[in-house]
C-alpha cells in the first residue's frame, strides 16, 4: 500500500487472541465500509465492513483468491514462518481461480454430492446417540465441557469417516488443524505444522493407494488415473486438507455457538424446544448470522486497481472477509441485528461465503448441527451453562469465531 492511498482510511488492528470478536467488528463498522488492517508481523491488508459491499466483492470476478497474486508474496514480505501462512498458502480450489478454480472443484463436487451427504445422516445419528450416552461419564462434578466431548468429535468423526482417516491418526490431525487456525503461533510452530501436515496428508494418499475403501479420498485418487486433467500430489493433499479442515472447523464452532445461544436466550431455546425440524433449521441459520463460526477469512486480491466505497486499493493488495461481523451488520440486517432472534424472516448471510466459491461442505455442516443440537436438548432439556457466559474463553485466532471450551452441567 502507498502512503497516498492509505493515508485516507482508518486503521484497526486485529487482536489475534480473538477476544472480542464482535466489539471487534462493530468499531470497524463505526470506521467505514471499508479499513485498513494490521495483521501479525506487521502485515497491512483491508478490510470491507458492509455486508452489501463484501457480498459483491466476493463475485467480482476482477479479485482474485490466489495468493500468488498477492504483492507482499510476490516482493518475499511474507515468508513461510509467517504465522497465518498455513490459511494462506495452499493449493486447492479456495486459492485458485478460474479454469484452474473449475478443474480443482470439479472432482470434489462429483464426489461430495448432496445426495452423497444425505445418506450420512443414519450414521451421523448414531454417531450423536453415542456421544449423549458418553457425556454423563465425561463429567466431573457434574460439569463437561461440551466443545471437547460433543461438538468437535460430531464433525470430526464424520469428516474422518468420509476421508479414510484411521482412528489412531485422529488426534494428531486435531492439533494440527488447531495450530493451523490460531492466530498466536511462533514461526517455530508454523514451520512445524507445515511440515506435520504434509507428512500426514502424504501417508494418507499412500495409504489410501493402497487400501482403496468408500471415502473420498480413495473417490479423488481413482478418478485422478482416469483423468487427463488429474490433480497434482501437491493439489491433491491440499484438496483433502481443505476437506479436513473446513469439514468440521467450522462445524464444531457453528454447534458451538448454537449452543451458547441458545443457553443465553431461553426465550429462544423454549421455541426451538416446542419447535419442529423447521425451527432447529432456523435456530441453525441465526447461529451463522448471528455468530458465524469464522470471522476474518482471508484473502482476495484485486487484479487491477479497485475503488470500493469511494476507496482505492491497490492491485495486488489483500483484502479480510470479515464474515462474522458483517452477519451483524445493521444497514443489511435491520436495526435489531445485535439480537439472536430465531423468528426473524430469512435473509441471506456469508457464513459460507459467496460467489464461485462458497463452501462446497454448507450442506453438511447444516446437516449436522440440524441433527446434534435438538439431539442434545431433547436428550439433557435442563442443559445449562456452568460458568457466566462472560467467563466463556475465546479460541486464540482471529479466523475462528468460537470458545476455546463449553463447561455445562447435564441436569
Amino acid at each position: 500500500m502507498t502512503d497516498s492511498v492509505t493515508a485516507q482510511v482508518p486503521v484497526i488492528r486485529l487482536d489475534p487472541m480473538g477476544a472480542d470478536h464482535h466489539g471487534e467488528a462493530a468499531r470497524m463498522r463505526a470506521l467505514g465500509p471499508v479499513v485498513r488492517v494490521i495483521l501479525p508481523g506487521e502485515v497491512p491488508v483491508w478490510a470491507v465492513t458492509d455486508h452489501a459491499l463484501l457480498g459483491e466483492l466476493v463475485t467480482n470476478p476482477s479479485v482474485s483468491k490466489d495468493w500468488r497474486n498477492w504483492s507482499l508474496v510476490q516482493d518475499g514480505t511474507i515468508t513461510d514462518d509467517w504465522p497465518l501462512v498455513g490459511m494462506i498458502k495452499v493449493t486447492n480450489m479456495v486459492t485458485s481461480d478460474d479454469a484452474v478454480h473449475v478443474r480443482l472443484r470439479r472432482p470434489v463436487t462429483r464426489t461430495f454430492t448432496r445426495g452423497r451427504v444425505e445418506q450420512l445422516r443414519p450414521r451421523l445419528n448414531e454417531i450423536v446417540d453415542a456421544l449423549l450416552d458418553n457425556l454423563p461419564a465425561l463429567a466431573t462434578d457434574g460439569v463437561v465441557d461440551l466443545r471437547q466431548h460433543y461438538a468437535y468429535p460430531v464433525p470430526m468423526q464424520m469428516i474422518c469417516e468420509l476421508t479414510g482417516v484411521p482412528v489412531e491418526w485422529r488426534p494428531r490431525l486435531r492439533e494440527l488443524v488447531d495450530s493451523i487456525f490460531r492466530t498466536n503461533t511462533t514461526a517455530e510452530e508454523v514451520v512445524a505444522t507445515q511440515r506435520d501436515r504434509h507428512e500426514l496428508l502424504n501417508r494418507l494418499v499412500d495409504l489410501r493407494r493402497a487400501e482403496p475403501g468408500e471415502d473420498l479420498t480413495s473417490a479423488l485418487i481413482t478418478m485422478g488415473e482416469a483423468d487427463a486433467e488429474a490433480l497434482t500430489q501437491e493439489e491433491l493433499i491440499d484438496t483433502i486438507w481443505l476437506l479436513l479442515t473446513a469439514g468440521h472447523e467450522t462445524t464444531l464452532g457453528l454447534i458451538v455457538n448454537g449452543v451458547r445461544a441458545l443457553l443465553t436466550h431461553p426465550d429462544q431455546l423454549t421455541m426451538a424446544l416446542n419447535g419442529d425440524a423447521e425451527t432447529w433449521s432456523r435456530v441453525v441459520e441465526e447461529t451463522l448470522r448471528w455468530d458465524s463460526p469464522i470471522g476474518n477469512f482471508p484473502a482476495r486480491y484485486p487484479l487491477e486497481d479497485l475503488t470500493i466505497a469511494g476507496v482505492d486499493i491497490p492491485r495486488g493488495d489483500a483484502i479480510l472477509a470479515p464474515y462474522s461481523g458483517v452477519g451483524r451488520d445493521p444497514s443489511y440486517h435491520g436495526p435489531t441485528a445485535d439480537q439472536f432472534d430465531i423468528t426473524r424472516p430469512p435473509a441471506k448471510h456469508l457464513a459460507f461465503g459467496g460467489g464461485p466459491h462458497i463452501c462446497l461442505g454448507a450442506h453438511l455442516a447444516r446437516l449436522e448441527a440440524q441433527v446434534a443440537l435438538p439431539a442434545l436438548f431433547a436428550r439433557y432439556p435442563d442443559l445449562s451453562l456452568a460458568v457466566d457466559p462472560a467467563e466463556l474463553v475465546p479460541v486464540p485466532s482471529f479466523f475462528s469465531n468460537s470458545a476455546a471450551g463449553l463447561p455445562v452441567r447435564l441436569a
